[in-house]
């Protein structure tokens, strides 16, 4: 039998079938397209959630069903001794703190980390959390040493239509239609646990400029020993978008971090149902 089983949902990017792929077991995130759930990555393409969306038919996001988490666990145990799950950030759901609820009934077997992250800062945890086990450690102190690490990383967002944000209720509509007119792009960022709003600027150059200012001064700052024993990644990641605007975005952020790891995963479909298509994030994380 195997020691430790590495798990979490594809808020990380990762899909079902690079997971497996990889060694990594992925929950896919629920999403409720017109009262039928899809699960990302498995039965719903990224171009036919987008598609659909710009439809304008009704669109939710949802927690994985505690039966399909359970029924993971318990496949797991069969192979290996140990399981460590790393869902979102509890900060932007209560998939961590239900799945904490349900793993208390599994005596320790399985580890359940608030790893306050998401997206590629989410994914570099579960790589991390991989190399950990392949060195041999237990379960338990993965979740240790990932927890203590969790805030190490920081992201910043570009939201390209207010469209989402208003029907999330996070804009008015005249707020919307203003800053449509206007060209507004919000600035949101991640900094540990919730979703706040960082700065509004005009247009998507101002604020991917905006983006790598503010991740700069990160890296310059809280994170200037990381950068400089060579544990600190940057990461890009977006919503959906033609594939030369999101090369033109790759190129762009090596221009202005030259000689940085960068490492990239798409923005999931959970986070396209509030921001929409033509999202784009930057941050950094401390890799190990």
């Amino acid at each position: 039998m195997r020691n430790v089983a590495i798990m979490a949902d594809s808020n990380c990017g990762i899909f079902p079938e690079e997971g497996r792929k990889l060694g990594i077991h992925i929950i896919p995130m629920p999403v409720i397209i017109e009262g039928i759930t899809y699960y990302e990555g498995v039965d719903i393409t990224i171009e036919e959630f987008y598609k659909k969306q710009a439809e304008g038919v009704e669109i939710t996001s949802s927690l994985p069903s505690p039966g399909i988490v359970l029924e993971m666990w318990d496949k797991l145990l069969k192979e290996y001794k140990e399981v460590v799950y790393i869902p979102m950030t509890s900060g932007l759901s209560n998939s961590c703190g239900s799945a904490r609820m349900l793993a208390e009934d599994y005596n320790g077997k399985v580890h359940v980390v608030d790893n306050h992250r998401i997206s590629v800062t989410q994914a570099q945890s579960v790589f991390d959390a991989l190399a950990m086990a392949e060195e041999g450690m237990s379960g338990s102190e993965i979740c240790k040493i990932l927890e203590e690490e969790a805030l190490d990383a920081s992201i910043y967002i570009a939201v390209d239509t207010l469209e989402y944000l208003k029907k999330g209720g996070r804009v008015t509509a005249a707020g919307a239609a203003i800053g449509t007119v206007l060209n507004i792009k919000p600035v949101l960022t991640i900094q540990g646990e919730k979703l706040d709003a960082y700065a509004k600027v005009r247009g998507m150059k101002a604020a991917f400029k905006m983006m790598c200012k503010a991740l700069k001064k990160d890296i310059e700052g809280r994170f200037c020993k990381l950068h400089e024993e060579g544990k600190l990644y940057l990461g890009i990641a977006n919503t959906y978008m033609e594939p030369e605007m999101l090369a033109m975005w790759k190129s762009e952020l090596e221009k202005a971090f030259p000689g940085e790891k960068i490492i990239y995963y798409p923005l999931t479909l959970s986070i396209g149902c509030h921001i929409g298509p033509g999202g784009l994030g930057i941050g950094c994380v401390r890799a190990r």
